[in-house]
């Protein structure tokens, strides 16, 4: 199986790639000039911020910068294209090669160029509607190479990819827009304009498996262009497949060979491997710190603040428990107030940040429960959990499980909870029958 991708990526500008017309939401067919509609006699004036932004891009992954880079005119004829070419790079894109490495392996880039977006095409009924307001937006399209082998990878490269992305400063919120390749033999299947991850996921999977159905009967398989039905969750045929030659490319007079030289973009920033040298350095979980910060900058910062102050376990588990109950950010010292509660063994609830919010954290104790008071505590959970208890006896997880549980009923020291739950199981394992009676434990 061979999968590749080009990605479309919306640049975070103010303006159009060729014109000064405005990236904000506006009524159909208001944020439009002559440029951007292609009235004869208009010409193209390149936006330097679209530039620096798609360099960061190439350079993120990792692709060999040129000094120059030129455009040229992709010729074919759409409503959505008023034209009849779209301009965009090819032998003169602003990156070359390049990859990503991901948990799943290494993703390698063909290119990465500049282009601009046509314009929207909207259905209502019987009617087309064409809103020009699209056209001209500055896109970064990321071409592959076929190197993705499975779902599981086309999902782990694409959740990299954004993250790098996310770091640059680029929309992620804006779906992105993909053309997937997909051959399970020697043809190779193009599905166009899968807008956002769950349709091309879910576009991925049915054409592996409308692929595999036929090599299983020995059919063959058509070179062709397919689109996605989102409400189907199929692929279905549209034309033959379009070479490169059909299009026509010719170099754009209309646009210089501009150069790169001294041109300074974002630093891209890697959570992978941030998260492997914390795992080196402090011993902390590494899938976990991904978690945490793979799309929060917020996070990582806060980490990054406090990792030299307090024990970084701590900082780490301050903040899993404060994005999963604060959902809209904590202050820089509150949160320090969070890590000093996590050092003391206290148990982070809703409750508790909301105290610490209000100012109150030097008034929460902790309050250790008697061993009597414990068990009894213990003890109604096991009459109600008899199960859990039991899968505990071989099961790691089921005992976490408990000892979690029982620490959010109160205020409880978790190492208080696990060290008697412990001596429960053990008891339990020690004074059960030889018997294969489930009902004998």
């Amino acid at each position: 199986m061979k999968i590749g991708l080009e990605i479309h990526v919306a640049l975070p500008t103010k303006s159009k790639l060729f014109c000064s017309c405005g990236m904000d939401e506006a009524k159909p067919n208001t944020s439009i000039c002559p440029i951007c509609m292609g009235f004869p006699g208009s010409k193209p004036l390149l936006n330097e911020e679209a530039v620096r932004s798609a360099l960061g891009i190439a350079s993120a992954l990792h692709c060999e910068i040129n000094d120059r880079m030129s455009f040229v005119r992709k010729i074919y004829f759409y409503p959505d294209l008023p034209k009849s070419y779209q301009i965009t790079q090819l032998d003169g894109s602003i990156g070359i090669g390049g990859y990503l490495d991901t948990e799943d392996g290494r993703v390698r880039m063909r290119r990465v160029q500049i282009e601009e977006d046509p314009a929207k095409i909207v259905r209502e009924g019987a009617f087309t509607l064409l809103d020009f307001n699209r056209s001209g937006t500055p896109l970064v399209e990321i071409v592959t190479e076929p190197d993705i082998k499975s779902e599981k990878a086309l999902w782990s490269f694409l959740r990299a990819l954004r993250s790098v992305l996310y770091y640059l400063g680029d929309d992620i919120n804006k779906e992105l827009k993909t053309d997937l390749n997909i051959s399970l033999a020697e043809t190779r299947v193009e599905i166009k304009n899968i807008t956002g991850i769950k349709n091309l996921i879910e576009a991925a999977k049915f054409e592996i498996e409308r692929q595999t159905e036929i090599i299983s009967e020995n059919g063959k398989i058509a070179s062709e262009t397919r689109g996605y039905n989102e409400k189907r969750k199929t692929t279905e045929s549209s034309r033959e497949k379009e070479t490169q030659e059909e299009y026509g490319y010719i170099f754009d007079p209309d646009l210089a060979v501009f150069s790169l030289k001294g041109m300074t973009h974002n630093e891209p920033v890697y959570i992978s491997d941030i998260a492997l040298k914390f795992e080196k350095d402090y011993k902390v979980n590494a899938k976990t710190f991904t978690e945490l910060t793979m799309f929060d900058r917020r996070a990582l910062e806060l980490i990054e603040n406090f990792k030299g102050k307090y024990d970084i376990k701590n900082v780490v588990h301050a903040l899993e428990r404060v994005k999963k109950y604060e959902k809209e950010g904590i202050s820089e010292k509150n949160f320090e107030e969070i890590i000093k509660l996590v050092a003391k063994d206290i148990v982070i609830t809703g409750e508790i940040i909301a105290e610490v919010e209000a100012g109150r954290a030097d008034a929460i104790k902790h309050e250790s429960m008697t061993a009597e008071e414990l068990d009894r505590l213990i003890s109604n959970f096991v009459d109600k959990n008899k199960d859990v208890l039991k899968d505990a006896e071989k099961n790691k997880k089921a005992l976490n499980f408990i000892i979690g549980e029982l620490s959010r009923k109160g205020n409880l020291n978790p190492k208080d909870v696990a060290r008697r739950v412990h001596d429960i199981v053990a008891g339990l394992s020690a004074k059960k029958p030889e018997s294969d009676d489930p009902a004998a434990f």
